[in-house]
């Protein structure tokens, strides 16, 4: 059905992919499927023609940010065909950190203290972290070719511009 509607449409499909360790994302996703279960998707979509993208977000501090972790899923990323990739640093907000602490103490003990700091009287970490990130995702797109086209996403813009929204859009 996707390669139909890809047709006829602009079609992206975004697959959230944030370890290749199936154990951590095992204890992470509890009820999600596996990472190799998800890049197969990304390499089924690719090879069908539909444009497909992941997204490596959260990323989790000193649980899944090491330069070698996020490397070997932008690689992964590039191998199953990938057109782009982006990551975002966790952020807890209140209703989120009274559940993700709790997790952290009971998995992760010797990272709680540090978190219940670090996001003390906030949602998002510091700048310097999120630009550090941002920086290494940077270079790890280009390295691996796992970027966005911008003429692609110049083309979106330029066709859903000229769209009217008062009317429901058909889906073929």
């Amino acid at each position: 059905m996707l390669k139909e509607i890809a047709q006829h449409n602009q079609l992206s499909v975004n697959m959230t992919i944030t370890t290749l360790d199936t154990e951590l994302a095992r204890l992470l996703e509890p009820r999600a499927p596996r990472p190799d279960l998800r890049l197969a998707a990304v390499r089924e979509l690719h090879e069908a023609g539909i444009r497909v993208g992941i997204s490596c977000s959260p990323v989790i501090p000193a649980i899944t940010d090491s330069p070698k972790g996020l490397e070997a899923l932008v690689q992964a990323a590039a191998q199953a065909g990938a057109s782009y990739l982006f990551a975002n640093a966790l952020f807890l907000k209140p209703c989120s950190a009274a559940v993700f602490l709790p997790f952290l103490d009971q998995h992760f003990p010797h990272l709680a203290e540090n978190y219940r700091q670090r996001y003390q009287g906030r949602a998002f970490l510091p700048p310097a972290y999120t630009k550090r990130l941002s920086q290494l995702i940077k270079h790890l797109r280009r390295k691996y070719a796992v970027y966005e086209d911008r003429r692609i996403d110049q083309q979106y813009s330029t066709k859903w511009a000229v769209k009217n929204f008062d009317e429901q859009l058909t889906l073929f």
